[in-house]
């Protein structure tokens, strides 16, 4: 099945139209979450910058809430899509639809996914820090990290564009 990934401004759309069985939410502190009727019960809602380092005043993705996106996810059974999206569809979502598809499929080549999520937006610049804090607690001793370096960071970037293009990534690879 299917791992769609979209911007905030599309995400009840989004879910609508695919009928989504799980939502994942990723917005800032003071950013409003969506309210999406169908699913409210499989709706996972995290509040959290878009932040790779520390910084004061923010709120930085932590181990507590990597746990919860990861059991989140883990619990999706695959048989209806599951939506990702953040302010942007851009970084947090783009590096938990990457984390997604790595927990779904242990044994698949971690760059492989990079470079599939990579054709699917040229856009996504996944959020390191999300991606090397699910790199450890799925035991890939860094090697989803080195895949997103390999891909790069998306273009155009976020302030040209302001909004990625929703897409969709395979939730199943070849191990």
């Amino acid at each position: 099945m299917t791992i769609i990934v979209c911007p905030l401004s599309r995400a009840s759309e989004m879910a609508r139209v695919n009928n989504a069985s799980h939502v994942v939410s990723l917005l800032d502190p003071d950013t409003p979450f969506p309210i999406i009727q169908e699913i409210r019960d499989r709706h996972l809602c995290i509040e959290v910058h878009d932040i790779e380092k520390d910084e004061d005043g923010m709120d930085a993705l932590c181990a507590l809430r990597t746990r919860r996106i990861l059991d989140f996810v883990r619990n999706w059974d695959r048989r209806q899509p599951i939506l990702i999206h953040c302010y942007a569809g851009i970084s947090r979502s783009t590096a938990t639809a990457f984390i997604t598809a790595c927990a779904h499929n242990p044994g698949a080549d971690e760059t492989a996914i990079a470079q599939m999520l990579r054709q699917a937006s040229p856009t996504a610049s996944p959020n390191r820090r999300f991606v090397a804090m699910a790199d450890a607690m799925l035991g890939r001793s860094g090697r989803m990290s080195a895949a997103i370096e390999a891909i790069g960071r998306g273009y155009p970037r976020w302030p040209e564009i302001r909004e990625a293009e929703p897409f969709r990534l395979n939730s199943q690879f070849a191990a």
